[in-house]
């Protein structure tokens, strides 16, 4: 094994390079990314491996050889050049404006583009499925736990019904004579989820699959991953409902999980089929473009030069945005209906008026190291309160599944002179924001109990006062909203 990975050494070393290369260029960005792994979250617990492995596949298994190149398959030296330089300079706006999500998928098409420029098109190709694998330790699987959650909750809600368990499905909430067992993220199972695609991806850079052979691990991968999650979910309601909620498995049940995962898993890897080189197809070193160097110097200074001359200290705006409420008075932060929970950065003021509650949440920009719309993590119990199916424009119906109140609620992000109505888009301006020097960003959330039987009314004001406060007009040079 350590004779062949000598062997693999100048093989692997051109990619090698090209990846320490694009480290070196893109580094604040994978700075925070090692940052981020070293926390051991729950969505990137396997982060730090997966960047190991990546580096322990191109060292072991290096990209396999290529054919002779057609006078039609050049190397198109130019072309990487290129797209090396967009790429750096696509990184350098989102790293000015912080969009870190955008800013982490920019390094493995960094890793793409120094490939391309130093090594060619078609050394490219064969490095693809090393960077995939790399790509697999960004901090995106958060974003996809609300779909995996809602998808679990239908599936096993159904699973229980077939069972003739008494059980009352709401959303994520499944309720049984004996209590009440919630899908909330912890089950979403985005660890299976994770570790499964990489699983399948390792497997199809060690057999050299081609794309079909790719589509098939992925697709297996991520078939097993929801079934192993869904099973665990349906174990743990049967067994509560059978313990009447006394089983210890209820509160501690991450050992079964994993359990439940081996006894899927380790079957499917063990007659998995494996497919070895052959002896007389050993790769040859790539030779590198030397012209690709000038692409990266290019790089270095739209990049890490140019974003270091734009990062200086932020002028302040003095003073803080205020809601002009004339028919409203100032309340306590706990009296809207709905509970939300802010980061404690953010400045919060609250009114109330004869048919709504109002909160505004704001920050301030006051160095290059802030960031101008701040992280928000969930405002509010969303397992608690359940949305409505039967929703009407500019505006949400949530109802508590406990107390069967109904709250309508609207929202809207401010940032600068730029208005979202969520929080995904407020990120996105964030970019032509602070290209005109913006430093403020505001939250404004409106709220309304419905009646008993209708919300008509509360939709009503709920809409009427957003109208109202959105006509309002703006300006950064004063100090409120007026």
């Amino acid at each position: 094994m350590l004779r062949k990975t000598r062997q693999n050494i100048p093989v692997a070393k051109p990619y090698l390079l090209a990846t320490a290369i694009a480290v070196l260029i893109f580094l604040p960005t994978w700075v925070r990314l090692g940052e981020a792994w070293l926390e051991f979250e729950q969505v990137l617990a396997h982060g730090l491996a997966t960047a190991l492995i990546f580096l322990w596949l191109a060292v072991t298994h290096p990209p396999a050889p290529n054919k002779a190149l057609t006078h039609q398959q050049r190397p198109f030296y130019k072309t990487g050049a290129l797209a090396l330089i967009v790429i750096t300079l696509g990184w350098a706006v989102l790293e000015l404006a912080r969009i870190d999500t955008l800013a982490y998928f920019a390094l493995p098409a960094g890793i793409a583009g120094v490939t391309w420029a130093l090594l060619g098109w078609q050394r490219l190709i064969s490095f693809l499925p090393y960077i995939l694998v790399l790509s697999l330790s960004l901090p995106f699987w958060a974003d996809l736990v609300p779909a995996l959650v809602h998808l679990a909750s239908a599936v096993v809600g159904t699973w229980v019904s077939w069972l003739n368990m008494p059980a009352l499905i709401e959303g994520n909430s499944i309720t049984v004579p004996f209590g009440r067992l919630i899908i909330a993220d912890g089950c979403s199972g985005i660890r299976y989820f994770a570790i499964s695609i990489l699983l399948a991806a390792m497997t199809s850079i060690l057999n050299d699959y081609r794309w079909r052979g790719w589509l098939a691990s992925l697709s297996v991968a991520i078939t097993l991953a929801l079934i192993v999650n869904w099973v665990r979910i349906t174990i743990l309601v049967v067994v509560g409902y059978q313990s009447e909620m006394q089983s210890d498995l209820l509160t501690d049940h991450e050992l079964m999980g994993w359990l439940v995962y081996g006894a899927f898993i380790i079957p499917v890897m063990y007659f998995s089929p494996v497919m070895k080189r052959n002896s007389d197809s050993q790769a040859q070193p790539a030779n590198i473009n030397k012209k690709g160097y000038i692409a990266i110097a290019v790089a270095v200074l739209i990049g890490p030069v140019a974003l270091t001359l734009a990062t200086t200290t932020t002028t302040t705006q003095p003073g803080l945005w205020s809601l002009n409420m004339a028919n409203g008075l100032k309340t306590e932060l706990q009296a809207l209906p709905i509970p939300l929970s802010m980061p404690e950065a953010l400045n919060q003021q609250a009114w109330r008026t004869a048919g709504t509650r109002v909160l505004l949440a704001q920050s301030q920009r006051t160095s290059a190291d802030d960031k101008l719309v701040p992280y928000l993590p969930a405002q509010f119990d969303r397992s608690q309160w359940l949305r409505e199916s039967n929703q009407q424009p500019g505006a949400t119906v949530y109802r508590n599944i406990l107390t069967r109140e109904q709250v309508v609620m609207a929202q809207w992000y401010q940032v600068g002179d730029y208005r979202a109505d969520s929080y995904r888009n407020a990120k996105l301006l964030q970019i032509p924001a602070l290209l005109q020097g913006a430093t403020r960003f505001a939250l404004v959330t409106l709220q309304a109990s419905c009646q008993q039987r209708s919300c008509e009314n509360a939709y009503n004001a709920v809409i009427n006062q957003k109208t109202t406060l959105q006509a309002q007009s703006f300006s950064l040079t004063n100090d409120r909203f007026q």
